[in-house]
């Protein structure tokens, strides 16, 4: 058999790939991909600006080809095709026969007819090649626009502002964004978010014309309104590459599309047609899942099988520009069909909306807007038409814990398919853990649940921890494979064996070599329990990438720099020193949420510089590289506020000087109000302190962020020593026993008994470890060193920020730098 494939996107490598594994014999398989590239991620097309390269995104090495025996002819589209003699010519001229042919040619961005189009600065938003052509173009851009307001469009303005045009226009022509997926009340909390971020949103916008006389330089409105913009992406929907297939006479839908029956054939029954090319029952599927589906389906009955394709369901879950969007089941069932539960919280900027039948017992689809984690769940009780079971408002807030959640996954029925993109059942994952593949990376290989887009991993985690349980397996919380410990048991071994460096831990209590997951967690603990310098010891190369140069690297290689504004508060004479520094050092600079100020742009090797002249003037290490006390935040306080209670700026600087640079699983915030008007946002922090009449009200376990969660009240009306010792046990407590890279707010979350039982540790004493917490505490406050003025005066930390040993040690006058957007890049060596 020779199949001849059009096309070389993710469903036509999908279908390539799934072939081979069938093991055909005498299978001839010839693919032409239209891009000089082979098949590459498109789902995940915006992280090309976030760092990942080109073969990052690739889904298979060229060679994967050959070695499969596959033909790949690349940047040959075919251009002619004689379906009476069964064969296909290319652009190259190089002509193949086959007996069944696939199309497989995606769809192409849609450009309105509108005059303008084809000017310089104009971009659509489709393949590598065009994100190349913005980068490039970016280079000089100040204002970027957006046409389209749909899920490509956000991500494509997302893209602008990770290039660096913060001044960057959504024009959507609809009354809302996302019209397809999302209600009104939905859209206008997420237009805010985006607008929160940066984002310029215009709706009802109808675009007539792009502006300029060769070069783009703005936008004109039906209205005769318009707006600049020097760099413009035309995301206004997709039209189905199916001009070769009309051309050779296959049926094709008036608006687009290669007509095809529900076993992928087209109009002539040796001529296949998957993806977003594919027209099924008056619908183009325009998400990646259904093509892969189309792909199983095409090769089964090429194969000789009878499987039909029944349509697919077009729920999806995306995070836009940092927010989490998702829509599932019908979210626009008719108003008199259905009873809605809405949730709505605009300080937080979430939405959640339920569409459930009539009689309220079963979900019919809804949206969901800035906190998606009930996603994967409420999608398999609309697919699987589960029945609500308790109050409806549950189903809406979903799962209140980790046990709760598994509990949903395993009253599924087996053959949900827990994994969408690739057909993955729920029963072929239990099958799967029974036979064997016991890990997460095991199942992935055998099934390939999650290799796609990773959305149902928790639910095949959930899985594969409750089917061990099943078959009476004790399911262990280890680290990684180099160490069969929990974090919480490594603290321990470490502590009691009294080992000071990551070697030493290795050695003693694991295995192997260690891996990116173990050298930070366990690096961590370290600096937890000795407080030492965290590049001493031997422990540089174990730190997370931040921390190995105690700082946080940006784009373009460059690094911030944030010392240490305890509390908010800050001299004349101080700020002036950051001024007369970042112009010194040509650093971009940015009041942050925590009441410090960020600098920007600069190069490893200044950085021991720069350090060096902020703590001549009495800064230190803000350590907003690192897994640790971050900030503590402060309103005025007493000292100038009319409603303040206490002098909350002082206790704001006493508390942070107290815990600055404490190391924990993952970083630490706090803030301190002055009364009950609460303009710290002390309920949003890890820890957060707010006076009353009688002292201070302590509330732990907040979180700000993308998943946003309120402190709970710990303990009210204490006096300030006894809210120090309170915080003490309860930052220690933290530290010895939540896992790696897990908030505050995660870990009360999951901690059996939640806040009563906190509550008994810390204030009652229950366990009796109350005096140990608190020495422990103080030994680490006793112990602190400004990590920079260490390597500022220790000459063999300092030489790890020279790149070369024989670098000199001014700086090389023949480096040019050329100023874009207030950051400055290296643009030439002479």
């Amino acid at each position: 058999m020779k199949i001849v494939v059009i096309g070389n996107g993710m469903v036509g490598f999908k279908f390539c790939r799934k072939l081979v594994e069938r093991k055909v014999p005498g299978l001839e398989l010839i693919v032409f991909g239209e891009e000089r590239l082979p098949a590459y991620d498109r789902v995940h097309l915006s992280s090309y600006f976030d760092g990942k390269s080109t073969a990052d995104l690739l889904l298979a090495p060229k060679n994967w080809y050959a070695d499969n025996g596959v033909r790949l002819h690349l940047g040959d589209p075919v251009h002619h095709i004689s379906p009476g003699l069964q064969t296909v010519t290319a652009k190259s001229g190089i002509t193949e026969s086959y007996d069944i042919l696939v199309f497989a040619t995606g769809s192409s961005a849609f450009v309105p007819p509108m005059p303008g189009t084809d000017q310089k600065g104009v971009f659509v938003y489709r393949t590598l090649d065009d994100l190349d052509h913005m980068k490039t173009a970016a280079r000089k851009a100040r204002r970027a626009a957006v046409i389209g307001g749909g899920l490509l469009g956000l991500e494509a303005a997302k893209s602008c502002m990770d290039l660096g045009i913060a001044d960057t226009t959504i024009v959507e022509y609809a009354p809302r964004l996302m019209p397809r997926q999302i209600d009104q009340n939905g859209s206008a909390i997420l237009q805010k978010q985006l607008e929160t971020l940066g984002l310029k949103i215009r709706t009802n916008a109808y675009t007539t014309s792009i502006l300029g006389d060769g070069t783009a330089t703005g936008i004109g409105f039906e209205d005769g309104s318009t707006i600049p913009a020097d760099m413009i992406v035309i995301s206004a929907g997709i039209r189905p590459r199916d001009e070769l297939a009309a051309s050779a006479g296959l049926e094709t839908g008036s608006r687009g599309g290669i007509v095809v029956n529900d076993r992928m054939q087209t109009t002539h029954a040796n001529i296949y047609a998957i993806g977003e090319c594919a027209l099924y029952q008056h619908i183009i599927y325009g998400l990646v899942a259904p093509g892969y589906e189309m792909a199983d389906i095409a090769i089964d009955n090429i194969l000789g099988g009878n499987r039909t394709f029944g349509g697919f369901d077009m729920s999806t879950k995306l995070k836009l520009v940092g927010v989490d969007v998702a829509s599932f089941g019908d979210p626009f069932p008719p108003p008199d069909s259905c009873r809605v539960i809405v949730f709505e919280d605009q300080v937080a900027g979430v939405y959640k909306r339920i569409n459930m039948t009539d009689d309220g017992q079963y979900l019919l689809g809804g949206i969901l807007i800035g906190d998606a984690s009930a996603y994967n769940m409420l999608l398999q009780k609309v697919k699987n038409k589960m029945k609500i079971t308790g109050k409806p408002e549950d189903e809406l807030l979903g799962a209140r814990s980790t046990g709760e959640a598994a509990a949903g996954v395993l009253g599924l029925p087996p053959d949900a398919m827990i994994c969408s993109c690739e057909s993955v059942s729920k029963a072929a994952i239990c099958q799967a853990v029974e036979d064997g593949h016991e890990t997460f990376n095991a199942v992935k290989k055998c099934t390939g649940a999650s290799t796609s887009c990773g959305g149902c991993a928790p639910m095949v985690k959930d899985l594969i921890t409750y089917t061990l349980k099943s078959q009476g397996k004790y399911v262990r919380n280890v680290l990684c494979e180099h160490f069969g410990y929990s974090r919480q048991e490594l603290y321990d071994l470490i502590k009691i064996r009294s080992l000071h460096s990551y070697d030493e831990v290795l050695d003693n209590i694991g295995h192997g070599d260690g891996c990116e997951v173990c050298k930070p967690a366990v690096s961590s603990i370290l600096a937890s329990l000795w407080g030492d310098m965290i590049l001493a010891k031997g422990n540089d190369t174990a730190q997370d990438s931040n921390d190995r140069y105690l700082a946080n690297i940006q784009k373009g290689g460059t690094y911030s720099v944030v010392p240490r504004i305890p509390g908010g508060e800050i001299t004349p004479q101080k700020l002036m020193a950051i001024g007369r520094i970042a112009e010194k050092y040509n650093l971009y600079t940015k009041i942050t949420g925590g009441q410090r100020i960020d600098m920007f742009g600069a190069h490893v090797g200044d950085l021991p510089l720069i350090w060096e002249e902020l703590i001549a003037e009495g800064f230190e290490s803000g350590h907003a590289y690192g897994k640790a006390l971050r900030t503590v935040k402060s309103c005025v306080g007493s000292t100038w506020c009319r409603f303040g209670l206490h002098d909350s700026v002082s206790y704001a600087i006493r508390v942070e000087e107290r815990y600055r640079g404490l190391r924990a699983p993952h970083k630490i915030k706090s803030a301190v109000s002055g009364c009950i008007r609460e303009c710290a946002e002390a309920q949003s922090k890890d820890f957060g302190i707010i006076a009353t009449e009688k002292g201070w009200n302590l509330y732990v376990c907040g979180n700000g962020g993308s998943k946003p969660q309120h402190a709970l009240l710990l303990a009210a009306d204490l006096d300030s020593e006894t809210c120090i010792r309170y915080i003490d046990r309860f930052l220690m407590f933290y530290i010895k026993t939540a896992d790696p890279l897990t908030r505050t707010a995660t870990w009360l979350n999951k901690m059996e008994g939640g806040i009563d039982y906190l509550r008994n540790v810390v204030v009652k004493d229950s366990l009796g470890i109350a005096g140990e917490l608190e020495r422990e505490m103080q030994a680490l406050v006793d112990s602190y060193k400004c990590e920079w003025r260490e390597v500022v005066e220790t000459p063999a930390l300092r030489k790890r920020f020279t790149h070369f040993v024989n670098a000199p040690e001014e700086k090389d006058p023949s480096v040019q730098f050329e100023q874009l957007r207030e950051q400055k890049k290296a643009v030439e060596w002479k």
